[in-house]
């Protein structure tokens, strides 16, 4: 049997998933738990065993797991609707992909949110730092919090979480995400080049960064005697900056932008290097300058550029998010 370390669960040995919370499992090095089979022709066989090689079966498999011949499992509760491996009897998921098992049907008329209130089936998706699929998690109404502790969606083990971290709605076919006031925000991975506006917090690696708008300084006034100051002729003015924030909030580093100014942010080469953190690319991000604007570009990294949600923003299916320690992905059919 394999524990789940989520809920404390006992699934059988070659589950993938919980069969309660839905946790990806670690795989398990003991023998299968035996179970009664019979072959296809209805034909008794030994308890547990395959009656082809007489391997040990897995509880609620169709196949066995050594010759893939085709057997007929008991006491197993409905057939997965996804990829039709029977659950074991009171099981919320599937121990083979995931899927919950307790999603109400969707018929012709009424979508599994409801049809007459123009919502859409989804679902949001655990991903590790590989980006395999952990566990599978429904949206449960138009609105779906995620959190520690007191969410529709919970991750008991994630220190970085709150308690009630953050909401994804649904409204007319359309998905939204929002922070709840936790303490290290929801991060939106972005998909395409992102323009900065005042007080964005950009996720770069594992490096948070604050872009402040300083506006463009007032002329000076000629000194008395008309003697010029020595200084700098370019850039002739700073309009925005970029600060690098430590875990308390408090400023650490600090990159000044002007018009007409590109930077580029990496982990080997560029303007602003950061060698100290594995998880930023060799290049990382590009921040172009537009006119007085600022828009900040992935160079094709490998963890992606992230923002802090402020107020609401739209998703598109497989786009990402971060809570806590988790990384998110919105899935639709």
């Amino acid at each position: 049997m394999i524990r789940c370390k989520q809920c404390g669960r006992e699934n059988a040995d070659g589950a993938k998933y919980c069969g309660d919370c839905g946790t990806a499992l670690a795989p398990s090095t003991g023998p299968s738990t035996p179970v009664a089979v019979a072959d296809s022709g209805g034909r008794a066989s030994l308890p547990g065993t395959c009656p082809s090689c007489g391997w040990g079966l897995l509880p609620g498999r169709p196949f066995c797991p050594a010759c893939g011949t085709r057997v007929t499992p008991v006491a197993s509760g409905p057939a997965c609707a996804s990829c039709g491996v029977p659950a074991a009897p009171g099981a919320k998921f599937c121990a083979s992909c995931g899927r919950s098992l307790t999603e109400p049907k969707r018929d012709s008329q009424t979508s599994s949110l409801g049809a007459a209130r123009g919502t859409t089936r989804a679902e949001l998706a655990l991903l590790d730092e590989a980006g395999a699929v952990q566990s599978r998690h429904a949206l449960r109404g138009e609105d779906t919090t995620v959190g520690r502790a007191d969410a529709d969606i919970r991750f008991a083990d994630d220190p970085f979480l709150s308690p009630l971290h953050a909401q994804v709605s649904v409204r007319d076919g359309h998905f939204y995400v929002r922070d709840l006031g936790s303490r290290n925000g929801t991060w939106y991975f972005l998909e395409e080049p992102y323009r900065m506006q005042d007080g964005d917090l950009v996720l770069v690696g594992s490096q948070v960064l604050r872009f402040r708008r300083l506006g463009y300084p007032g002329p000076h006034p000629p000194e008395h005697d008309a003697t010029r100051r020595l200084g700098s002729l370019i850039p002739s003015a700073d309009i925005a900056s970029l600060t690098q924030l430590r875990s308390d909030g408090s400023p650490r580093d600090v990159l000044h932008l002007s018009p007409g100014r590109e930077i580029v942010i990496g982990r080997e080469t560029g303007d602003w290097i950061f060698p100290y953190d594995p998880s930023m690319s060799g290049t990382h991000a590009r921040v172009r300058s537009e006119d007085a604007d600022f828009v900040v570009v992935d160079e094709g990294s490998r963890n992606g550029i992230a923002v802090s949600v402020r107020g609401e923003v739209e998703m598109a299916p497989g786009s990402r998010f971060l809570v806590g320690d988790k990384m998110l992905r919105l899935e639709t059919p």
